[in-house]
């Protein structure tokens, strides 16, 4: 059982200069407490996402850690090139020592897609193709693609990672169907869900590793996303996550709103204590959040737990102070139990 951070890097309280200053300390006290991977998500036009460009940001990260792995969970591949992708995956792993956690995808939110003159329709067929064209760039010394979206002549590779042939893969999912591709292909998973829903994934994922001929050992990591806050009492804690969760849910579903529509698929509510029914919250005392998080290990069966540790109007002081009860009182007992 093992911890990586998840974060969206959604709008706080102060300026943009303060919230990247706060945020790679946090960085720094991850790496400190012993998380494994910090995972960082790719919005455009929303408050929802301050960190448009990942890769700019997580150079800094690259160069503010020691042990913490990091990446983009995921690279929006339909609004860029994947050339131009795969050379600044290249970069941020022979930056860091070969730390990077790579995720690809299309991009969840067609609304942002649009902006940059993206067709959604279109977004699938582009986001495979761009994703083939970097899979295949990091073995090849040359690059020659003739596709739908995308061509390349004889394209000099000069860049390679450290981590060969290839970082390790990440993919959000949250159709079980989709499992089979993951397992056959050693692709780390990360789902949203109560823990019903991800217990489907996993069970599945699971089947899938064991007909690829996967041992249990060596299966990939199966995670799931959860707001965490960790305060000296219960009460404190549910007193600071609160609005926490309201400013982080306003930022979340803003472009929807904007446009009449609702998130699609995402399960989270509106209201705080309907979030923590659901399970996507563990709020609470270091003993309340043990026993959540052994509960939900149970329940749903993952390995990885990705914690949403500060977002919305969460100082940095209060997402400090959370992470080192969680990291003191809370990571060692369950990943011990687990």
């Amino acid at each position: 059982m093992k911890y990586g951070v998840f974060d969206h890097m959604d709008l706080g309280g102060g300026s943009l200069a303060e919230q990247y200053d706060s945020r790679l300390r946090l960085v720094e006290a991850y790496d400190r407490a012993g998380f494994h991977a910090y995972h960082l998500a790719e919005h455009h036009a929303t408050p929802l996402g301050m960190a448009p460009s990942p890769a700019v940001f997580l150079a800094a990260v690259a160069q503010r850690t020691r042990r913490l792995r990091f990446g983009p969970l995921v690279y929006i591949l339909t609004l860029q090139n994947p050339l131009r992708a795969y050379e600044e995956i290249c970069m941020l792993d022979q930056m860091s020592g070969g730390r990077v956690e790579l995720g690809m995808g299309k991009g969840i939110s067609p609304i942002e897609l649009a902006f940059f003159g993206a067709n959604p329709g279109e977004a699938q067929a582009v986001y495979l193709e761009a994703n083939a064209v970097i899979m295949k760039a990091f073995s090849v010394e040359r690059l020659t693609h003739h596709g739908t979206h995308f061509h390349f002549e004889d394209v000099p590779i000069e860049l390679k990672p450290v981590q060969r042939p290839h970082p390790p893969l990440w993919l959000g999912m949250g159709n079980p169907d989709h499992t089979r591709h993951a397992a056959q292909n050693k692709i780390n998973m990360v789902c949203n869900g109560t823990t019903a829903q991800v217990r489907i994934m996993t069970d599945r994922y699971r089947e899938e590793w064991d007909k690829a001929g996967g041992s249990p050992e060596a299966i990939p990591f199966l995670g799931v996303n959860r707001h965490i806050v960790v305060a000296d009492t219960d009460a404190e804690a549910h007193r600071i996550a609160k609005p926490a969760y309201e400013r982080w849910y306003e930022s979340f579903s803003r472009l929807w709103r904007e446009k009449g529509q609702s998130p699609p698929g995402a399960g989270y509510p509106p209201d705080f204590d309907e979030l923590i029914r659901r399970s996507f919250c563990i709020v609470g005392s270091p003993k309340t959040v043990r026993d959540m998080l052994a509960e939900q290990i149970e329940q749903a069966g993952i390995n990885y737990l990705l914690c949403r540790l500060c977002f919305g109007s969460l100082s940095f002081e209060q997402a400090s102070r959370s992470v080192a009860l969680f990291a003191e009182h809370a990571m060692p007992v369950v990943k011990k139990a687990a």
